[in-house]
């Protein structure tokens, strides 16, 4: 996570930063991110760089982490009861508020390369059904965030209420 230095900085420079950084992981697999555009995009020293993040894999989770909540954040929180109306339409929100937030580029790369390289698995005090809920809701939201035609998505996300239906109408 980011240094008290960074936290503290005036909000247009620490707005400058982060969009550098987000430009940056949008565009590039992590493993080929490098810290010259960042820096370069965001008018700093390349000491500042590491003055405010330990290495790019810290800044990475950082900007992770602010778009996850940003997205999050903007989606209502779902009944506790699990059905697959629920997961299906916290998946679609989730969906929808991704497509249309400002990392959209950040969540699709970080889906299509990233994500085997940062550490989001499920909770393991979940049951058997809401960790396959949970599984199914990601694939198909990574499924549908890989293409950009509507259509497919709503087929996607369809296809991920049926097979929750029957998970959720299965026999423990």
């Amino acid at each position: 996570m980011p240094s008290s230095t960074f936290l503290n900085l005036p909000t247009p420079k620490k707005d400058r930063i982060i969009h550098a950084l987000v430009t940056e992981f949008s565009h590039h697999p992590l493993a080929d991110a490098q810290v010259a555009p960042i820096v370069k995009e965001a008018a700093i020293a390349r000491g500042a760089f590491y003055k405010y993040f330990t290495d790019l894999n810290d800044a990475y989770h950082f900007v992770y982490q602010l778009a996850i909540q940003t997205i999050h954040r903007a989606i209502p929180a779902p009944p506790v009861a699990h059905s697959a109306a629920t997961y299906t339409n916290f998946t679609r929100s989730f969906l929808e508020q991704a497509v249309a937030s400002e990392y959209f580029l950040f969540i699709k790369n970080h889906l299509l390369f990233n994500e085997q390289n940062v550490s989001t698995s499920v909770p393991l005090d979940f049951d058997a059904k809401t960790w396959a809920a949970a599984t199914l809701s990601h694939a198909a939201l990574r499924e549908a965030i890989a293409t950009s035609d509507s259509a497919t998505q709503a087929l996607i996300l369809t296809r991920l209420n049926i097979a929750l239906k029957h998970l959720f109408s299965g026999e423990d």
